[in-house]
């Protein structure tokens, strides 16, 4: 009996002594996670990678715990990284251009590309299943701030179709972004330019109709990218290297999974969105290819970008990409995530 008792209390010190050597790893690690303020221009299906990452623990393999804040406007976002406010930002690539041109010592770099076309789409207050863009010749539309992407890349598809946005049409874009969808369903304008999934949301409450996707036809542009004060990716090139690691594994996760693989594994994120909706939305942005492959973003689809800006009247003069895209982190992504 005594050599029974024995043998139990020394199994239960072996027991103790895991359960105590587990808590103190745990603890460790807890200890060595970075803590980042991340700021997203809006919560939309459009950034799935980013979330699949966080879903997935690609963040917390990296030893980073990710503090998520919605700015609601690019604008916003980059005011609240120059503010310190925000370490990274998830913004159009247009905000680090502006803030270059405007001569700030410590301007903002983008580091790593998301989204490859504009994710919004256009929804008429009325079924249009023949729409032509035609059809917003003597209308109004709420297309988001003027100067941003969304607006400037609207613009660019309504000159493409033979329509001058100036004297062709009403651009309203008094209304702030995160008001555009209320501002429609409450009686303003012929047409609004939404993201998913608040496009389907709206079209599901038969508050209006998607007739056409802004990024189809637009064509690639590097529309959402992630970008952070030249002074922090300088201090801190480890956390840059680990956060662009985390995002590519969400990219590649993405492109290997179906649409209803991604929604079920996001739907937390979105939890007034039913899944059958997030699927048909992730489905939507999957056909038009709206997602980059890696989170490099190559100089000609910047060198685009800065036509758009120019013809819309916003880019007195082009940034150099060398000094605007830092690609050191996305490429060293793409060998050691593929390893």
């Amino acid at each position: 009996m005594k050599k029974y008792l024995i043998s139990g209390a020394i199994l239960a010190i072996i027991i103790i002594a895991i359960v105590v050597i587990n808590l103190l790893i745990g603890a460790k690690t807890q200890d060595n996670m970075v803590t980042i303020r991340l700021n997203e221009v809006t919560h939309s299906v459009f950034y799935a990678p980013q979330y699949v990452a966080m879903a997935n623990g690609y963040f917390t393999e990296e030893n980073l715990n990710i503090e998520l804040t919605t700015g609601q406007g690019s604008d916003k976002v980059m005011t609240a990284i120059l503010a310190g406010q925000s370490d990274i930002g998830l913004a159009g690539p247009e905000t680090s251009i502006y803030v270059y041109n405007e001569g700030k010592e410590d301007y903002t770099q983008v580091f790593a590309q998301l989204t490859k076309k504009d994710g919004s789409f256009l929804v008429s207050r009325k079924e249009e299943p023949d729409f032509s863009w035609e059809n917003l010749r003597g209308t109004t539309v709420i297309p988001g701030r003027k100067g941003g992407v969304p607006y400037m890349t609207l613009e660019y598809v309504i000159k493409k179709n033979g329509l001058n946005p100036q004297t062709d049409l009403v651009l309203d874009d008094s209304i702030k972004f995160d008001l555009m969808a209320g501002a429609f369903t409450g009686g303003n304008a012929d047409y609004v330019t939404l993201f998913e999934p608040t496009a389907s949301l709206t079209q599901n409450a038969g508050k209006g109709y998607i007739v056409a996707s802004v990024g189809e036809a637009s064509g690639e542009i590097p529309y959402t990218a992630y970008c952070a004060k030249k002074s922090y990716i300088e201090s801190n090139p480890e956390i840059i290297q680990k956060f662009t690691n985390a995002i590519y594994k969400g990219q590649l996760w993405v492109e290997e999974h179906s649409a209803e693989e991604v929604a079920t594994l996001i739907q937390s994120y979105f939890p007034d969105t039913d899944l059958d909706i997030l699927t048909q939305v992730m489905q939507r942005y999957k056909d038009i290819d709206v997602w980059n492959d890696t989170p490099v973003l190559k100089q000609e689809s910047f060198e685009l970008l800065q036509e758009v800006m120019s013809e819309a009247g916003e880019l007195k003069q082009n940034a150099p990409y060398d000094k605007v895209v830092n690609n050191n982190y996305a490429e060293k992504a793409i060998e050691q995530v593929k390893k």
